[in-house]
């Protein structure tokens, strides 16, 4: 028999597989794992347990290194439901970070405290505590599949105080600042872009994979349904480049243009296609809005040096190219427009995420909702203040 389920209890289950002879003694060797669920739970687990023995895939959690398991997920797991930028990721702080102070351990013999030793050290070498608190959260989500396995029975990062992370300040423009940069920016190649960055709060990645095909000229709208992503480690036009769907399906969205932008952005058509006319090419809707003049995506680094320079020429301050979103919301917000409004335009999850980004614009807004309040029922009572600074109420 190759394998057979043992019930423990009402809802617990031991599944046994035999792994085959021990090389040494000659005895067959047997694989336990507790399960914990149904009946038909456990069937399918030992369903699933034969098929990695057959196709050689199986792993004993007794003997597995947590190198080895992550090595593993990252490409049973990782591989296959991140993004080529997300695999990335996870990628090297499974190799960077990761696997050089706990690889070695036993997968079932990993314990709280080994996490809470490497996360100190992380931090004292110079890590930040977002950085830590990043790397726990990819830790805990491959172990998480671990239970799933039946690997281990449960997930010890559970257990861990995770490091609290610092918010950085949120940097933004008034009007006077953005003014003062687009003038600077008009004789930037980037002009374009940066005006769309700031009249619409579209990420750098979206703005990288808009095509003449997302634009409509027509009713003065922008569809965002893709970004843009360089991989690292690849030559420029050798498919380090990738396109793909926005993050959550509230990211996917359709932006109105000012008239400006449609404007602007129809002239800038022109230009591209007198260019492209000149260098024995027409430029069609499937291209992109924003390429070199091959038509291939430009680099993220380039354009973002590029946005820092203009800031510093302008004698503002300078403030990130993501920064361009937040001050997008912010300008909205004090002016009046309702959060729903501003979430949709930026593609928030929820409105929630607005209101808590941007609580610093709450200040103003709180007082001018008091000030509105006063002007509704100032026909029925109002305060004054008499010389004495002292208040004096009148029906």
């Amino acid at each position: 028999m190759r394998g057979h389920i043992i019930k423990r209890g009402k809802n617990s289950y031991t599944v046994v597989i035999n792994t085959g002879r021990d090389p040494v003694t000659n005895k067959y060797k047997t694989q336990w794992v507790s399960i914990k669920g149904t009946k038909k739970d456990a069937e399918k687990r030992l369903s699933e347990l034969l098929h990695q023995l057959d196709n050689g895939t199986f792993m004993s959690p007794s003997k597995t290194t947590l190198a080895e398991y992550l090595n593993k997920w990252l490409l049973d797991y990782a591989k296959v439901n991140l993004s080529p930028r997300g695999y990335e990721r996870y990628e090297s702080i499974i190799r960077i970070h990761l696997i050089p102070g706990l690889g070695s351990i036993t997968l079932t013999q990993l314990r709280p405290d080994h996490l809470q030793s490497h996360y100190t050290d992380k931090l004292k070498s110079g890590l930040s505590a977002l950085s830590v608190r990043y790397l726990h959260t990819v830790l805990h989500k491959a172990l998480q599949t671990a239970i799933k396995r039946g690997l281990i029975g449960r997930n010890i990062a559970d257990g861990v105080d995770v490091p609290r992370a610092q918010r950085n300040d949120m940097q933004t423009w008034d009007e006077y600042d953005v003014d003062r940069f687009l003038e600077m920016a008009k004789s930037s190649p980037y002009y374009e872009l940066f005006y769309l960055a700031l009249f619409t709060g579209m990420r750098r990645g979206e703005l990288l994979a808009l095509r003449w095909q997302d634009i409509d000229f027509l009713f003065a709208q922008i569809s965002v349904n893709r970004t843009l992503h360089r991989l690292q480690g690849g030559k420029y036009g050798d498919g380090s480049y990738v396109f793909t769907q926005p993050k959550t399906e509230k990211s996917r969205r359709t932006i109105a243009l000012s008239p400006s932008s449609i404007l602007m952005i129809k002239k800038y058509k022109e230009n591209r296609a007198a260019l492209f006319a000149e260098l024995g090419r027409s430029l069609k809707d499937s291209h992109l809005v924003f390429s070199n003049n091959e038509g291939q995506p430009l680099r993220p680094n380039t354009i973002t040096r590029a946005w820092t320079m203009l800031a510093t020429r302008a004698g503002i301050k300078v403030i990130r190219l993501h920064d361009a979103r937040h001050t997008h919301a912010s300008l909205l917000l004090k002016q009046g427009i309702h959060p729903k409004i501003v979430q949709e335009r930026l593609g928030h999850a929820s409105i929630q995420i607005t209101l808590d980004t941007y609580s610093h614009v709450a200040p103003g807004m709180q007082a001018d909702a008091a000030n509105q309040f006063e002007k509704l029922i100032s026909h029925s009572y109002n305060y004054t203040v008499n010389d004495n600074e002292s208040i004096k109420k009148s029906y």
